[in-house]
C-alpha cells in the first residue's frame, strides 16, 4: 500500500491511506462495481480514530490496531484494503466490527484476480448509519530502542533519570497519532516451534518465505493476543483523558512466555522512513548510593566507581522495568553545567531490581594487590610401585629417592592496600573468585558469594590508608578433596 498515491475520481483528490484505507466502491467512474453495492454511493475515505502499534523487536512484528467510523448504507457494502508498497503480511489482516454489533456483518473476504496487493470486505448492514470498525494486522520494519540521560546532583546524593524510546520506521507505512506499545521481555513462540516440530526437516528447507512468516505470526499473535489492549478513544488514548492512557502500563506472564507491555504516553506521528526519540518517563531525586566494586569478572581487575540506585517506588520509579538500552551519565558541576562521567549499556531491569551505573576508574582512589608471603606446605610423596603415601613435611630432604610428590598445598599472604585521597568516606566492596579447592584465612569477616567466590566489604575514610590482610591455601594434586573455597579465621600465634 503506498500512503502517496493519489485517487484520480473525487474533485477534491481524496487521499488513499496506506493501510487500511477503507471505501465504499460504487458509482464512480474508474471505481470497481459489483451488482450487489451498485445502490451505494462512494463514502469519503474516512481518517482514523485511532491506531496503536504494538512493536516486538526480535521477531521483526509490529501489531497494528486501527480504528475508524465508516459510514454504511443498508444492503451490502464492499470496502477495499491495500498493503501496496508496505511491509504488511495480507495472511494477517482482520477486520472487527466494534459498533454497533448489532445490524452489521462481515459476509467474506475476497482477493480479486485482477487487482493485486489488495482485498475487499463485504459487509451486510440492516439500516443506513455510521459504524465503529478495527483492523489489526502484522506488519515489519518498525523497530524501538531505549536510551536515558542520568544526572547527579552536585554531593551525589540524588540522581534525575530520563528514559526515552527512539522508534525507526520503515515499514512504508504512516502513522499519524499513533499510540506507541513495546514489547520488553521475552515470547517463546511455542506455537510456531510445536508446528515445525510436525513438519520433516527435508521439507522445512522446501518452506516458502511467507510460510515460514505464516508460522511466525500465527504464534506472535497468540501470545500478544493475551495482552489485549483497551479500548482506544479518538484522541489516541485509553481512556486517561488528553490522550493518555488510564492504564499505562501491564506485565504479562503467560505459560513459558514473560514479557511487559511498556506503554509511551500520549501519541506520536511517525512516518515513514523517520526515526522519532519519544520520552518514556521522568524520575527526580532517586536516592543515590556510590559503592567502590572489586569484581575481576564483570569490571577487569581494576576498582571502579559506581552509582547505584533501584527501580522501585523509594527512587520515584517501579512502575514498570526498564528495557535494555544506553545510559549517559552526567553530575551537576556547580556551575550551571553539566560534567560528563560516562556512557554504559544497561540489561533489562525489573522492578524492584537495581540500577548499576560503572562510573570507571576515579583517580583519587589507589587500590594495589601485594604479595607478602609465599610457602608450600603438606608435601605428600607416594613410593613408586606402591600405594604408599608420605608426609614429607617442610624438609624436602626427608623425600624417599624412589618416590613422587602427588599432593601439596601452596600459602600465599596478600595485603590489599587502598589510599582514599576524596574528601568523603568510601564503601569498597571486594569479590574475588578462586578455583579449584581454596582455603581463605582472614579476620575481615569475609563471606561466600557462592561455592568459589569469597566477599568482603570496608569503609575507608578521607585521607585514609587502608590494609587489608589475607592468606589463601591452595590444596593442589591429591591434597584438592573439593573444588569450593572454605572460610577460616587466623590462627594464633
Amino acid at each position: 500500500m503506498n500512503a502517496n498515491n493519489k485517487r484520480n475520481s473525487p474533485p477534491q483528490g481524496l487521499r488513499r491511506y496506506a493501510l487500511a484505507s477503507l471505501l465504499a466502491i460504487l458509482s464512480i467512474p474508474g471505481n470497481l462495481r459489483t451488482t450487489q453495492a451498485e445502490n451505494v454511493d462512494l463514502s469519503t475515505v474516512p481518517s482514523r480514530d485511532s491506531v496503536q502499534l504494538t512493536i516486538y523487536n526480535s521477531e521483526d512484528l509490529t501489531l497494528v490496531r486501527e480504528t475508524r467510523v465508516v459510514s454504511f448504507k443498508k444492503g451490502v457494502n464492499p470496502l477495499q484494503f491495500s498493503w501496496a508498497n508496505t511491509q504488511i503480511d495480507p495472511s494477517s489482516v482482520e477486520l472487527t466490527i466494534l459498533k454497533p454489533a448489532d445490524g452489521l456483518e462481515l459476509l467474506d473476504t475476497t482477493f480479486p484476480h485482477d487487482k493485486p496487493q489488495m482485498l475487499y470486505w463485504n459487509v451486510q448492514s440492516e439500516v443506513d448509519g455510521a459504524a465503529t470498525i478495527q483492523i489489526t494486522y502484522f506488519t515489519s520494519g518498525i523497530t524501538w530502542s531505549a536510551d536515558y540521560t542520568a544526572i547527579a546532583d552536585g554531593d551525589e546524593s540524588t540522581l534525575d533519570l530520563e528514559g526515552f524510546v527512539r522508534i525507526t520506521n520503515n515499514s512504508g507505512e504512516e502513522y499519524e497519532n499513533a499510540q506507541v506499545r513495546l514489547v520488553v521481555g521475552t515470547i517463546n513462540l511455542v506455537e510456531k516451534i510445536a508446528q515445525l516440530a510436525q513438519i520433516p526437516m527435508s521439507d522445512v528447507e522446501k518452506l516458502e518465505r511467507d510460510e515460514l512468516y505464516a508460522f511466525k505470526h500465527d504464534a506472535a499473535r497468540r501470545s500478544l493476543a493475551l495482552a489485549e489492549a483497551p479500548a482506544m478513544d479518538a484522541a489516541g488514548g485509553m481512556g486517561g483523558g488528553a490522550g493518555m492512557p488510564a492504564k499505562a502500563k501491564q506485565i504479562v506472564k503467560e505459560g513459558l512466555s514473560e514479557y511487559f507491555i511498556y506503554t509511551v504516553e500520549g501519541t506520536e506521528t511517525i512516518p515513514t522512513g523517520w526515526s522519532k526519540r519519544l520520552r518514556s518517563f521522568e524520575a527526580s531525586g532517586a536516592p543515590l548510593k556510590i559503592e567502590y566494586r572489586y569484581r575481576p569478572r564483570e569490571y577487569g581487575e581494576q576498582l571502579v566507581r559506581m552509582y547505584l540506585l533501584a527501580n522501585d517506588e523509594k527512587s520515584h520509579l517501579g512502575t514498570t522495568p526498564l528495557p535494555d538500552g544506553v545510559v549517559r551519565v552526567f553530575r551537576d558541576n556547580g556551575r550551571d553545567g553539566l560534567s560528563y562521567l560516562a556512557q554504559q549499556s544497561i540489561k533489562y531491569v525489573p522492578i524492584g531490581d537495581k540500577i548499576e551505573l560503572n562510573l570507571g576508574v576515579d583517580p583519587e582512589v589507589v587500590f594495589e594487590l601485594v604479595k607478602t608471603r609465599a610457602a608450600r606446605e603438606e608435601i605428600w610423596t607416594q613410593i613408586h610401585g606402591t600405594d604408599k603415601f608420605q608426609l614429607v613435611g617442610d624438609d624436602a630432604r626427608r623425600q624417599e629417592v624412589n618416590s613422587s610428590v602427588v599432593g601439596w598445598n601452596d600459602r600465599l599472604s596478600y595485603q590489599q592496600r587502598i589510599r582514599n585521597y576524596t574528601s568523603r568516606p568510601i564503601n569498597v566492596e571486594i569479590r574475588r573468585p578462586y578455583d579449584g579447592h581454596v582455603t581463605f584465612v582472614s579476620d575481615l569477616a569475609p563471606q561466600l558469594h557462592d561455592f568459589q567466590t569469597v566477599e568482603l566489604a570496608t569503609q575507608v575514610a578521607p585521607g585514609e590508608k587502608r590494609v587489608l590482610d589475607f592468606t589463601i591455601v591452595q590444596h593442589l594434586g591429591t591434597n584438592a578433596k573439593q573444588s569450593n573455597v572454605t572460610l577460616a579465621a587466623n590462627k594464633a600465634n
